[in-house]
């Protein structure tokens, strides 16, 4: 098997984005469900600050409980959980109650088996594609958990900044001490904005966790790449602010999450930011 992948491009493409699927079904569970945990464990620790007892709730996890439909409760089978087939076959509906099954949770899966699948493409059969796809579903989770919730949880961008040094040791995006350097100033920049801001206006333009984001793909991708990612992010999060302003009658109040908008920003200078690079450097 590992011959067949390392010696037919399209057998790699293929394998990558049916396990994509897989794992895009299994984000949905981490987007749905790690907020939540880590909302559980808040109020534990604030009860037990408080000297009270934490409330008692069922066993709530990653793995348990069963899957189950939002509306009457009834557990999601293993057939009507395979992905993309199962929410077609069911009409995107609850085999149940008939209750509308929401869109987002296909959408992840068909994002991860095709950013899954062009990762193998770009890369080929290297280390280079098997740590691109860990980033890839990271980001996805980050991108899709910002957008619920305004949150970017230390569960997973942590682990990012801290997998992304450690690839680095081998010198697989970049060497470490860029990678390094990447982290630290990924950080700085986003919080040097923030406190600017914050003293401007006294309000507060973006959270914390934007900064770790920025950091961990400045340990993946070096500190060369950042100002790539900070004018991507910030262009895409221009266009798309002003796009809801004017079209959708959003008022400029309304906060915007940035998570989305570094994520993005991030995959692309992953697959593709030395050679943008290199052209904007080839026009001056």
């Amino acid at each position: 098997m590992l011959a067949l992948l390392e010696s037919s491009p399209a057998a790699l493409v293929a394998a990558a984005t049916v396990l994509g699927l897989a794992v895009g079904s299994f984000l949905n569970v981490v987007i749905h469900r790690l907020p939540k945990m880590m909302e559980r464990q808040w109020q534990a620790e604030c009860a037990e600050w408080k000297g009270e007892t934490p409330p008692q709730q069922e066993k709530y996890n990653l793995v348990t409980p069963r899957s189950r439909c939002p509306s009457c409760n009834q557990a999601i089978r293993a057939h009507q959980n395979i992905p993309l087939l199962s929410y077609a076959f069911l009409g995107g509906k609850c085999a149940g109650c008939g209750k509308r099954i929401s869109w987002r949770y296909p959408a992840v899966e068909f994002l991860t088996a095709v950013l899954s699948g062009f990762v193998a493409w770009r890369f080929g059969p290297t280390m280079q594609a098997a740590a691109a796809l860990l980033f890839t579903w990271a980001i996805i989770a980050l991108a899709f958990i910002d957008l619920d919730t305004f949150f970017l949880p230390d569960d997973l961008t942590f682990p990012l900044l801290w997998t992304g040094l450690l690839v680095n040791i081998a010198g697989t995006y970049t060497d470490l001490q860029s990678a390094v350097v990447g982290a630290v100033a990924g950080y700085l920049v986003l919080w040097l904005v923030y406190w600017s801001y914050k003293a401007a206006t006294g309000k507060e333009g973006m959270g914390y966790g934007d900064f770790k984001l920025l950091a961990a793909i400045g340990a993946w991708l070096g500190w060369k790449m950042l100002p790539l990612v900070i004018l991507l992010s910030s262009f895409v999060g221009a266009v798309i602010g002003i796009g809801l302003i004017v079209l959708a009658r959003r008022g400029r109040n309304v906060p915007i999450p940035f998570g989305p908008y570094l994520a993005t920003a991030g995959l692309i200078a992953l697959l593709y930011g030395e050679d943008i690079t290199r052209h904007y450097l080839d026009m001056l």
